[in-house]
């Protein structure tokens, strides 16, 4: 609808159009400042040029009316265009606001990424759940879009897990006293892990420290394992992983191109990168002393990796304790000799999780953390993934999940999910047909109906924008104002066995395809009953 309104005016005045939605309803549907823009190239008043153009686009059947306003334009849409947007949508179905891209962008998603040293706790979770709902969107939309999780399993953080695990085993199943190093990980996993090692190699393996780089394999498949479940359980499938240790045999390659391109020199034996000179605080480190990589020296591999793969645009979804680490990594990307522009990496913040109002209690399981799992079995998937998404990914996050647990407005989830559950028993309770209620014209629904309608049918353009500015909240905000305004419409109108009940049916069955597609796009399943 946004789109078909734009390319009309833009077609007829032959000037690139900004369509605004006005702040006043009484205003109209759609408001655009043209006749500033025009006033300066035709040395005229915008006022006199708004009125003109009012006086020219009163022939088209999409408008109502087109009125001159301060030199704005304000435009009331047609009920004949709205019967034609009504019959696309019904037609498109669960495709209403998908797009067909004449050329699909190829994107690499990659989110999640947490080292696979222990459980997904709600840190990741926001992370998670903000890079599924955007692909889901974002290939909704037309484009084309791999998903994937780079597992660090190069570094000492997966022999410190083997350790971890090899001193829970000796304490616990040879009765040993063991001191853990305060780094060690800690928390009841490890010892789940270590039970699951002594089924599968025996007591022995906790005698003799040769096993710790078994025991870090090892426990390493396992967390991956329950990491995946943990996705899995709010409804997330990547479709790769890709291990840094397995990229390391390309370490030579990747080095010599950065000294090809003049990004590297030795100082004091190591070797820096030279990220300094676009817009790093400091050179970094890529190799130690000891003739080691360094951590980032594996995202540098990792990032060649991608881009050799040639993708139009790379998106990394990181957490926001990252932010310092987004300039020596697109400064190694220059000088592995691709565009670091293709690269955007955008913030997920950490979330302050409550319960009646007080610090939500950590996980025994985890030690210090709280654990998604625990949160997903105390308010549900639903829940969780509309919270995470309803504030912008890289603002602070707090909430308290008993207010999740309320059935009123003050829980969204179940106030969006309640508006559609009311269509559906409007829907029931009618004994007019479904090919009645299509044909119905809109000619005697009120304004309140009206302005409902028009908001529904504004929902291609709110999953756009929220794609286009990674701001997955707008699209949280457009199913709670949507919801809202039927709630209103609801409890002012009497619907059922009425003159009007068909053309009010039709209204809410569009609100409720709006409501369903949206709600799935951001991983929920609408609910039909309450």
């Amino acid at each position: 609808m946004y789109h078909h309104v734009k390319n009309l005016l833009e077609d007829r005045l032959q000037e690139s159009i900004v369509l605004e939605r006005p702040k006043n309803k009484e205003h109209g549907h759609y408001a655009t400042p043209i006749a500033f823009s025009l006033a300066k190239k035709q040395k005229k008043s915008p006022m006199l040029i708004a009125d003109q153009i009012a006086k020219d686009l009163c022939d088209l059947w999409e408008f109502e009316r087109v009125d001159a306003l301060n030199g704005y334009l304000n435009i009331t849409l047609s009920n004949a265009f709205f019967e034609y947007m009504i019959q696309k949508a019904f037609k498109e179905g669960n495709d209403f606001g998908a797009k067909k891209l004449k050329s699909q962008e190829k994107i690499l998603l990659e989110y999640v990424s947490a080292n696979p040293t222990g459980p997904l706790h709600i840190g990741h979770a926001r992370g998670a759940v903000f890079g599924d709902s955007l692909c889901k969107i974002g290939r909704f939309l037309g484009y084309d879009i791999d998903t994937e999780y780079y597992v660090n399993d190069a570094g000492s953080q997966i022999q410190m897990l083997g350790f971890s695990i090899y001193f829970a085993g000796k304490e616990y199943y040879l009765g040993e006293t063991v001191h853990y190093p305060d780094e060690y990980y800690k928390g009841e996993y490890i010892l789940d892990v270590a039970t699951l090692a002594k089924q599968e190699y025996g007591i022995d393996i906790f005698k003799d420290e040769t096993s710790i780089s078994l025991l870090s394999e090892f426990g390493k498949a396992v967390m991956l394992e329950e990491i995946k479940d943990n996705l899995l359980d709010v409804g997330i499938v990547l479709d790769k992983f890709v291990s840094e240790k397995s990229l390391y045999n390309r370490w030579e390659a990747t080095i010599g191109k950065l000294e090809k391109n003049g990004g590297i020199y030795e100082k004091d034996h190591k070797i820096w990168i030279s990220s300094s000179n676009l817009g790093d605080e400091k050179d970094r480190v890529i190799v130690r002393e000891n003739t080691e990589p360094t951590y980032l020296a594996g995202d540098i591999i990792y990032h060649d990796d991608k881009y050799m793969r040639e993708y139009d645009r790379y998106i990394n979804i990181w957490g926001a304790d990252h932010h310092g680490y987004i300039a020596r990594v697109k400064a190694a990307i220059h000088y592995l000799g691709y565009d670091e522009n293709k690269l955007e990496i955008l913030l997920s913040q950490m979330v302050s999780l409550l319960k009646g109002g007080q610090p939500y209690k950590m996980s025994k399981r985890a030690g210090n953390f709280i654990l998604m799992k625990d949160v997903v079995n105390d308010i549900g998937a639903d829940a969780l993934r509309f919270i995470f998404l309803s504030k912008k990914s890289d603002t602070h996050l707090e909430f308290d999940i008993d207010e999740l647990k309320k059935q009123d407005a003050s829980n969204p989830i179940f106030y969006i999910n309640y508006a559609n559950a009311r269509i559906h028993t409007l829907l029931e309770k009618s004994s007019l047909e479904g090919e009645e209620i299509l044909k119905a014209s809109l000619e005697a629904i009120p304004k309140d109906a009206q302005n409902l309608l028009f908001n529904a049918l504004s929902f291609p353009r709110a999953i756009e924008v929220a794609f286009e500015e990674r701001g997955l909240q707008k699209l949280c905000e457009y199913l709670k104002v949507l919801s809202a305004d039927f709630h209103s419409f609801y409890n002012a109108q009497k619907i059922i066995q009425t003159p009007t009940e068909a053309s009010m049916l039709k209204v809410c069955r569009v609100v409720s395809l709006s409501i369903t597609i949206g709600l799935k796009l951001l991983g929920i399943e609408a609910k039909t009953k309450m």
